[in-house]
């Protein structure tokens, strides 16, 4: 049994009426291969270049490792100068990440590497994001809390991507209160023994190459894995529509404080009780789902 996955399409250029009207209004995943051939950061972005312009800059990293009990989320490993973690890259495989790293506010000068592409869609200019990681490193099966559409530019090496639509959610052992799957859960080595009903959802897989975009539409679930050093840039543009305004304020302001509070309060009682939710709630919607089961097999 495994992972059933489509490629996501590629194109080498596109223009504005094409992009809205096949991708981005039908919610449609696509790798761009040259939005981004007019930017110096195509042949700049590489990482002695992050060196010399941002080599003391100080940057939080995150490891792989679950939190647990009473620990924060989302609380970096460690806090160490650029040039120190580049270091770290280029001597092997390393789990360690810069998450959603601001440009705007850390890195101002490497702002004229780059532009906001004119593809029809409004950006949200104020975060500009840059994700770097090692050798290896993965990123647990997630959407976005602010239901961004994301542009992923990736530079200086190569990453998978794994990509499923919100309408295969049920399928994807999602933990309450939360925008994850279970962290037990790896996409790269899929357990489909514990986790059987990975094997009825419909996704999709595209390995990224150094000037690729690629497009991940609004609450569409991503895992990542870097199958070498790279540096990405992400674009986003936030949502307009009234029904997802309000799933956002939802998710930043009930979901994540209720969780935050109950995982402080219980600690790893919570955790514990959140993972047996998921685990339970997936399996019993795969009992009914009979139809999806004789369209897979």
């Amino acid at each position: 049994m495994q992972l059933y996955l489509k490629p996501i399409p590629r194109v080498t250029a596109i223009d504005k009426e094409t992009f809205l009207k096949e991708y981005f209004k039908p919610q449609q995943p696509v790798v761009m291969e040259n939005l981004s051939k007019d930017w110096p950061a195509r042949e700049k972005w590489e990482f002695e270049y992050f060196r010399r312009k941002a080599g003391d800059v100080v940057v939080p990293l995150y490891d792989g490792k679950p939190a647990k009990g009473k620990q924060k989320s989302h609380k970096p490993a460690r806090r160490i100068k650029m040039s120190e973690y580049i270091d770290i890259l280029k001597s092997g495989p390393t789990d360690l990440r810069m998450f959603f790293f601001n440009l705007l506010q850390n890195c101002p000068d490497l702002l004229g590497d780059f532009k906001y592409p004119e593809i029809g869609v409004k950006f949200f200019k104020k975060l500009p994001v840059l994700f770097v990681g090692g050798e290896g490193a993965k990123v647990l099966m997630h959407y976005d809390m602010d239901l961004a559409n994301n542009f992923h530019f990736n530079f200086a090496g190569t990453k998978r991507f794994i990509l499923y639509p919100p309408s295969e959610t049920k399928y994807l052992y999602k933990v309450p209160y939360s925008i994850v799957s279970m962290e037990t859960l790896d996409l790269d080595n899929p357990d489909l023994d514990n986790f059987p009903a990975l094997e009825f959802a419909k996704g999709f897989e595209v390995t990224l190459n150094h000037g690729d975009a690629l497009f991940i539409p609004s609450k569409w679930w991503h895992f990542v894995k870097y199958e070498t050093p790279c540096l990405s840039l992400t674009l986003r543009s936030l949502p307009t529509s009234p029904l997802k305004i309000l799933e956002v304020l939802n998710n930043v302001i009930l979901i994540r404080n209720y969780d935050n509070l109950m995982r402080k309060m219980r600690g790893q009682n919570w955790i514990d009780y959140k993972n047996k939710c998921a685990i339970k709630n997936t399996h019993k919607m795969l009992e009914f789902d009979d139809e999806r089961k004789t369209t897979i097999s």
